[in-house]
């Protein structure tokens, strides 16, 4: 009797409507109760991003960012952002004001950015598509960067 009780509760186990429903959001809200993911809608975005030559920094309420491919070739620009959610809306001035894509470790501009962004760049180089990565979550750290010309560009 035993035995057959055992074998019902491992079929019944095996049975495709035993399966708890465990779509994406489930998963994804799942993760961040547990903290092995941050939840991107109450992590605050300030600290210190980086990906090969891009530098991105967040402290207080400024935002800075810089691409450097040598040769004086890049960009560099520091303004003001909000953050909502998902999405930072940064302002660097002269028409350069965009959202980015936030998801509390990586931080993604558009592939097409405003006309007002190309005068923060020389040459070729251009901050569409600039994605970054969480460095530190150190708002100092943040304010130290530098771009590649000594200008502070996170600092108060």
């Amino acid at each position: 009797m035993r035995r057959w009780l055992a074998a019902a509760l491992v079929l019944a186990g095996c049975s495709p409507g035993a399966a708890p429903d465990r779509d994406e959001a489930t998963l994804e809200q799942a993760a961040i109760a547990r903290g092995v993911v941050r939840d991107p809608a109450a992590a605050t975005p300030v600290g210190l991003y980086a990906r090969e030559g891009d530098r991105l920094c967040i402290a207080g309420s400024r935002i800075g960012m810089f691409v450097d491919y040598g040769d004086d070739i890049g960009c560099s620009g520091h303004g003001r952002y909000s953050h909502e959610g998902e999405t930072l809306r940064a302002d660097l001035g002269n028409g350069c004001t965009f959202e980015a894509a936030y998801d509390g470790g990586r931080i993604r501009l558009p592939g097409k950015l405003p006309d007002g962004c190309r005068r923060l760049c020389t040459q070729r180089a251009s901050l569409a598509g600039f994605a970054v990565d969480r460095l530190s979550d150190s708002g100092s750290e943040a304010a130290a960067l530098r771009d590649p010309k000594g200008r502070q560009l996170c600092g108060s």
